[in-house]
Formats: structure tokens, sequence, C-alpha cells
């Protein structure tokens, strides 16, 4: 096979890896380097045997050697070929996300054949981030090319912002990096989710300024809501519990440990002229524990939407602990027939975990879980199933009964 490109060997395992779908070389399991391969550039990896499995970015500063980007031999990387990909992209979103295509996840890193590129749409504006050598390396073109597919389709885009302020590019051999692209503002910027108004600060703000992967997540707990006295448990910006006080709950407590998250949150409900819901800083953990010892029956919904208590396999055993510790304690304070909503995003927390984590938790809080629904990300974050690191958000409601 004649290919224009710089080639790499790879074991087996690695191999095997490869035919069943997943995108991703390490360094350890690379065999032979043919040619000289560019960091950040193409190249055509091959098994032991000569068999060509397919071709991607190659960066050798990286614990990931090779991204796959392709697997067809007709592929050729040019703008072309990525002007399909973020078509394609586009077009399952406006096809999913319908009238929520202003407010979604346009691209989705591996799971779009991005590797280490998101990319977020807040209305007008398009907030990046960049992971991998081999998209940074492109990124003008796939920014303005983005940008361009969008005003194709009738979209109103003027602002595209990079907010690649991520530790892990100095792994990939990049410093981190934000400013303006194209456009510019004042960093925020507004948008409508289930009806509920929020301010975006997507220059200060955490990762892109707003996690749009819970959109119908909340919408599922705040059918619950009304009448319902509500705790809603490291609210960040408040999404879960202006969801619930704009159904109709009869008050909303939310907490967060961060001043700074709460003073957006107050802003949002401000925002919506919420009057039922109110604000607390606090340290989840101690709170729980405190309600708790002054019995049930004060709270007739729980939501725990903590942040990623684990982030790599090494701590996967003390993130357990965490998750049942706060499961536990939400469970004890429950009446019999509250409800508990509760969720992990991290995919190092897999499926079977977190369920043996509730129910051990349940166990020892000595009640039934009786599962209303069992939820996952919104389908603008589509989970590719030979990609697990696609797969990380868990998200079930229960009655306590």
């Amino acid at each position: 096979m004649d290919r224009p490109y710089p080639s790499v060997s790879v074991t087996e395992k690695a191999a095997r890896s490869l035919r069943a779908g997943h995108p991703w070389v390490y360094g350890d399991e690379v065999t032979a380097v043919t040619g000289m391969p560019e960091n950040g550039g193409i190249v055509d990896v091959y098994s032991l045997k000569g068999k060509w499995l397919g071709a991607g970015f190659y960066n050798d500063n990286s614990k990931i050697r090779v991204r796959i980007l392709s697997t067809n031999t007709n592929d050729r990387f040019d703008d072309a070929f990525w002007y399909r990909k973020l078509q394609w992209a586009l077009e399952y979103r406006k096809t999913v996300m319908g009238e929520d295509f202003s407010a979604c996840r346009l691209i989705f890193g591996e799971a779009d054949g991005f590797p280490g590129l998101t990319v977020d749409r807040f209305g007008p504006v398009l907030v990046a981030q960049v992971l991998s050598l081999g998209i940074d390396r492109r990124k003008a073109m796939l920014f303005n090319t983005l940008a361009e597919l969008l005003r194709e389709m009738g979209e109103t885009i003027g602002v595209v912002y990079e907010r690649s302020d991520v530790a892990i590019r100095e792994k990939e051999g990049l410093p981190q990096t934000t400013g303006y692209f194209l456009g510019n503002g004042d960093g925020h910027v507004q948008i409508t989710e289930n009806g509920v108004l929020y301010d975006v600060d997507y220059i200060n703000g955490q990762k892109t300024g707003f996690f749009l992967d819970q959109k119908y997540n909340r919408a599922a707990v705040a059918k619950l809501a009304p009448g319902k006295r509500v705790l809603d448990c490291f609210t960040h910006t408040g999404a879960f519990g202006l969801n619930c006080a704009k159904a109709g709950a009869e008050h909303v407590l939310s907490i967060d440990v961060s001043e700074t998250a709460l003073s957006a949150a107050r802003r949002n409900a401000a925002l919506n002229g919420l009057t039922n819901i109110d604000f607390q800083c606090a340290d989840v953990f101690q709170l729980l524990t405190d309600l708790s010892a002054k019995g049930k029956g004060a709270y007739d919904l729980i939501i725990l939407d903590p942040p990623a208590f684990t982030k790599s396999g090494a701590t996967v055993k003390s993130a357990v602990r965490g998750y049942k510790d706060i499961n536990l304690r939400a469970m004890k304070l429950l009446p019999r027939g509250g409800y508990l909503a509760t969720c992990s995003c991290s995919h190092f927390m897999t499926e079977p975990l977190f369920v043996e984590m509730l129910q051990a938790a349940a166990k020892d809080a000595h009640v039934t879980l009786r599962q209303i629904e069992a939820r996952q990300q919104s389908a603008d974050h589509p989970i590719l199933w030979n990609v697990p690191e696609t797969n990380y958000l868990k998200f079930y409601i229960f009655q306590v009964v």
C-alpha cells in the first residue's frame, strides 16, 4: 500500500484494541518507527504482521503516542476531510438536540473523531478547549470552518473563545492558553435551558463556563420538585436548584463550598425572578452530617451532583468512599417516601462501581431504593461503546422507601 505518511508498528495488544475501535496507541505499545514522523503530524499504524490499522496524530511528547483519526484508506487529511467531519458533527446535533441546538456541545472529542477537541455553543458564542497537539496545529482552520458551517445553517456566531487553560496540555508539549480567536466581548453571554435563564461566564467559569451535559437530567429532577423542600448539594452556579425552584418547589436550599460559584448562582436566580431559593456556602459533607443529626424530614428531595472525586484509576477506592459517604448521609436524612437524585461525572467511577456503592449505602442507611430513572449525559455528549472514556456520567433518581 503506497502511503505518503511515516508509520509506526504496534504490539498485538494495541492492534487488538485498535481493531475493536479504541482510537489510542500508547507510547509503550509502539515497537518501531519508520520515516521521520512530526509531532502533531499524521502517521500510519501497522500491526507486527504489517497490516494497516489506521492513521492518526503522532506525538512523542505524549503518553498517548498516536490518536487515530481514520481507518479508511481513502481518507486524506486535507481541509475537505475536516469540513466533512465538522459537518457531520453539526448535523448530528441539529437532529438530536432540536430546539436546544442553540446551547449544546458541538464537538465532543473522540466521540466525534476530533481527539482532544471540545467545542460548546452558548448562543452566538463558541467556546473551545484544545488538548491535543494535532488539533492545536489545525485549530485556526477548524474554528473558522465551524463558524462558517454554522452560518451556512442560518445560525449567528460572533465569538470563538479558546479555553485551553488546563494542565493536561503540558503533557502534549503545549502551553496553556486562552483568548478570543474570533470577535470579542466581556466574557458573558446569556442562554436559556429548560426555560431557565443563565449568565454564562465563559472566561472565568469552570471548563467552558457551563455544564451542558446535565440539561435533561435537570428537567427530570424538576418534575419531582413541585411542592417539595429541596436540598441541592454541590450546586455550582445553581442549575439543579434553579430548575426545581422554577418548577414550583416550596423551597430550595442550594449548597456549594465556593462563594464565587454561589455569587453566579445568586445572579442566575435574580435573572429568573426566583424567590423560593436560597444559597449557602458550606462543605456538603459536614452539612449533611449536621442535618442528619437533627433527624429526618427537613427535605423531601436531595440532589447530589458532586465534582469528579477521581480523575485516575489510582484514586478510585478513595472516590468510592467519598461517594458512599454523601449518599449514605442523604439517604439517612430523607424521610420515607423522599426522593434522591445522585450522580457521578467520572468515567473511572464505572456504572458497576457506582451501583455497588449505592447498594452498600442503602444497606448501611437501612433503606430500600425504588428506582425512578437511570440516566446518562445528554445526546450532544454522545457515547461510543468502543471508547469507554466517552461514557462518564451516571445519574439515578430514586424514591427512598
